[in-house]
This record gives structure tokens, C-alpha cells and sequence, in this order.
């Protein structure tokens, strides 16, 4: 049985045109460390994450004290819901995204679709499995990214579900044989 911590990054000030690099707010690095202290009795093996600033500060201190690296993967990256140069506004956004898990080859312009965008974790997800197997992995992650890759082993995951995670968020996935057996979300305090 492989277990993967599905982490979801703690809160980040949202600013346009700052999605690689963005930090935690002062909340969102309290959160880190309650992070930190749920995963620490669980028997980490590794930790991987999207190479985005967020996801890799949610797990930089669970590294640090496990001795771990933390192994980024390009192809973990948030979906990219439109090009640079389109507009979304709040009041689109929203069903936007919900019509992109009802319609999984939708796109906004210049943007992924589910479909391509559950392809591409899924691709690493698979790796991760083969190279991490019978081990426990902390993955640290997106909401939209983390659903669909959950999505693939279970369709119920989808967009009512991603819209009551929170951030920083845990669901603890074990898989055998790439067969999702049990989802546990991790109480952060």
C-alpha cells in the first residue's frame, strides 16, 4: 500500500501575475506549521511537490525536520485556467471552473483544460507511485490540480468537492496496486 498526503498550500496573498512565485500570508505560514505537525507522526518517506513558491513553503519546515528534500515536479504546477492576456472576473470565475468539471474539454482561452490538465498529473502521479512505492509520500499541491487527480481514481471527486477544501487542506490517499482504497481527511487545528 502507497500512501500519498495530499497537501493543499496554505493561504497566499492572491496577486496578478505572481502565480510561481507568490509566498504564504502571516496566516497561511501559522497554517504551515500545523501542517508540519500533522504529517510529522506519519511516517513520511519523501516529499514532492508542485514547483510553485506556496506549495513548496507548506512543506519546507516537514522537510527540514524529516531531512528531506522536497522533489519538485514541473507537471504539478496549478491548472492554468486562461492566457496571460484574458480577464476573468470574480463574478466569471466561478462558473468558469464549474463548467470546466461538467465539460472536461473546456477552455478559456489560452488556458488547460481538465482533461489536459488531469493528464499531465496523472502522468506524475504514476511515477510517483512506481518510484515511492510501499511508502508514504507528502505531495504538495493545488486545489484544482489535487481534485482531478483524485478525480482519476474516483469521479466523485469534482467540483463540489473542490470548492469545499480548504487551505491548507490534507486528504491522506492509499492506493494499491493504482486502485484508490481510502481517502482520510487529516484534522489541522
Amino acid at each position: 500500500m502507497t500512501t500519498i498526503y495530499m497537501v493543499r498550500h496554505a493561504e497566499s496573498p492572491y496577486t496578478e501575475g505572481t502565480e510561481r512565485t507568490r509566498g504564504l500570508t502571516a496566516e497561511g505560514k501559522k497554517k504551515a506549521q500545523e501542517v508540519t505537525k500533522a504529517l510529522m507522526t506519519e511516517g513520511i518517506n519523501g516529499i514532492v511537490s508542485s514547483p510553485y513558491s506556496r506549495a513548496i513553503l507548506t512543506l519546507e519546515e516537514l522537510a527540514r525536520i524529516l531531512k528531506l528534500e522536497i522533489k519538485i515536479y514541473e507537471d504539478l504546477r496549478e491548472r492554468q485556467f486562461a492566457g496571460e492576456n484574458v480577464y476573468i472576473s470574480d463574478d466569471g470565475f466561478m462558473p468558469a471552473l464549474q463548467r470546466s468539471f461538467s465539460e472536461p474539454d473546456f477552455s478559456l482561452p489560452g488556458g488547460e483544460s481538465n482533461k489536459e490538465c488531469q493528464l499531465r498529473a496523472v502522468a506524475v502521479l504514476e511515477t510517483i507511485l512506481e518510484q515511492f512505492k510501499g511508502m508514504n509520500i507528502a505531495l504538495g499541491t493545488h486545489g484544482n490540480i489535487m481534485t482531478l487527480m483524485m478525480n482519476y481514481f474516483d469521479s466523485n471527486y469534482g467540483f463540489d468537492f473542490l470548492t469545499q477544501t480548504r487551505k491548507p487542506d490534507i486528504y491522506k490517499l492509499q492506493i494499491e496496486n493504482h486502485k484508490l482504497k481510502e481517502v482520510t481527511r487529516l484534522k489541522i487545528m
